[in-house]
């Protein structure tokens, strides 16, 4: 009987020449293997034994094979190191004749960037996050390697994020209303779906934001009415009479020029939802950082019946790992679903078991912690570098970024001045919805959280020389 545990070497795919001697062909597969670089230099071959049985041929075949090839130099052979191709200059592929190549474009662009959006990556925690995975993996149950029956997601991490956010966010989360889903977008995009089954005509946005994000409800056949931004958020007032049934906000940290909304426009808010039956989406992009003032809570705990909260990972932790969660009214989850899917195809089970683990243990808390004191230092660094440089600094309060106010006139050739330091910034114009109707503002969209340590002083310098 043929021994199977010959067969626990590596897979090797070879194809014998037809008409030729078993260790002939052998021969000429492998040196051609090796000649055309699909083996690359290094590769350790099967034993002979095991290749023997998968090829059905006698050992003795493939080991003078291997001989007759280390012989010219195709292979090497060392005791305790098994049978490898040897090392030689690569072959460089043949290109059909007609073909022009295609040139790799070199890298270029600013060394620096300032530009909002992103955490610093370099402070991703990942000794605790692998911590969190061995023991997310040591007991996750065998259906975790399955497809998810489950369209809201691990019952595990829902019912850890519906503590956490009533602790940390004044959220009213029961487990049975939360949908993960693959980050902001994603779920903005299932709403976004739901609104249309609703036959929701128009939404309202921010009259400042993010483009991707109106380019979501655009492609799902949404019209926007953008509400003016003032020092106190957005004019919530205005959604009387603005025939929206929705509404984005960032009430607790307007992106991007920082404000918060202020309780009587909170309140004008859920009055609107109140009496129109509209929804609120409310996004809480970075509602762990705040600095100077006092924790905000969420707008969904105002009026849970009204307001989807729709929360990630990605400033927390960083974007990369593509988890958010969206906090539904009762009566939402099914249509969420509808769009979603019944079963949960869009976020990895063991990195919503890791997470679960991460914020169980409590290394959530203590990297937002550190990561809160690490903002805040460099926040200082930079308003203590523009000085009296710029006409004001706002929307320092909370958050990973900062606004420079200019003079009348000077943001778009300030960015251009910041390029010629290799430096990338962005301008508060670029967030401004086409059919915004606020009064033009000159200013610059500063993230401090952007560059990883090392880069942060270099990065301040470039700022500085750029400031007239």
């Amino acid at each position: 009987m043929t021994d199977s545990w010959a067969n626990f070497g590596a897979d090797l795919h070879l194809d014998l020449s037809a008409g030729r001697g078993r260790r002939a062909g052998l021969v000429e597969a492998l040196r051609e293997a090796a000649r055309s670089g699909r083996l690359a230099p290094g590769t350790r071959l099967p034993s002979s034994r095991s290749l023997a049985v998968d090829l059905g041929m006698a050992r003795n075949t493939v080991a003078e094979a291997y001989a007759e090839l280390v012989a010219e130099g195709w292979l090497t052979a060392r005791q305790g190191s098994g049978t490898r191709v040897a090392e030689r200059a690569r072959p460089r592929p043949g290109k059909p004749a007609g073909v022009v190549p295609v040139r790799r474009p070199e890298r270029s662009g600013p060394s620096y960037s300032l530009v909002p959006g992103t955490p610093d990556l370099s402070g991703f925690p990942r000794a605790a996050w692998l911590a969190a995975a061995r023991r997310a993996l040591t007991h996750a149950p065998n259906d975790a390697f399955g497809y998810g029956a489950d369209g809201r997601g691990r019952v595990e991490l829902r019912e850890v994020l519906a503590e956490y956010l009533a602790r940390v966010r004044g959220v009213y989360a029961d487990p049975e209303r939360i949908v993960l889903c693959a980050g902001f977008v994603h779920g903005l995009k299932l709403m976004a779906g739901v609104l249309r089954a609703r036959r929701v005509r128009k939404v309202a946005v921010e009259g400042y934001g993010l483009d991707v994000h109106w380019d979501v409800l655009a492609g799902a056949g949404l019209r926007m009415r953008p509400l003016p931004v003032d020092g106190a958020g957005a004019r919530t007032e205005a959604l009387t009479g603005a025939g929206a049934g929705a509404v984005l906000l960032t009430p607790a940290h307007q992106f991007p020029t920082g404000a918060a909304l202020t309780p009587a426009r909170r309140a004008a808010a859920v009055d609107w939802a109140r009496t129109t039956g509209g929804l609120i989406l409310e996004d809480d992009y970075d509602g762990e950082f705040r600095y100077d003032r006092q924790q905000i809570g969420a707008l969904q705990g105002l009026d849970p019946d009204r307001v989807v909260y729709l929360g990630t990972a990605s400033k927390a932790l960083a974007p990369g790992l593509r988890m958010g969660w969206l906090v539904l009214p009762p009566g939402l989850v099914g249509e969420v679903l509808a769009v979603k899917g019944r079963a949960d195809w869009t976020s990895s089970a063991l990195d919503q078991l890791t997470l679960a683990e991460f914020i169980r243990s409590g290394a959530y808390d203590r990297h937002v912690r550190g990561m809160r004191q690490r903002y805040f230092r460099r926040r200082e660094a930079l308003v203590a570098a523009v000085g009296d440089r710029v006409t004001a600094v706002s929307g320092i309060s909370a958050g990973l970024h900062a606004v420079l106010d200019l003079p009348p006139g000077t943001e778009q050739p300030l960015i251009q001045a910041a390029s010629w330091h290799s430096l990338s910034l962005t301008g508060l114009s670029r967030y401004r919805h086409p059919q915004a109707t606020m009064p033009p503002r000159d200013a610059l969209v500063v993230g401090y959280g952007t560059p990883p340590d090392s880069a942060w002083t270099p990065t301040l310098n470039a700022l500085s020389a750029t400031l007239p």
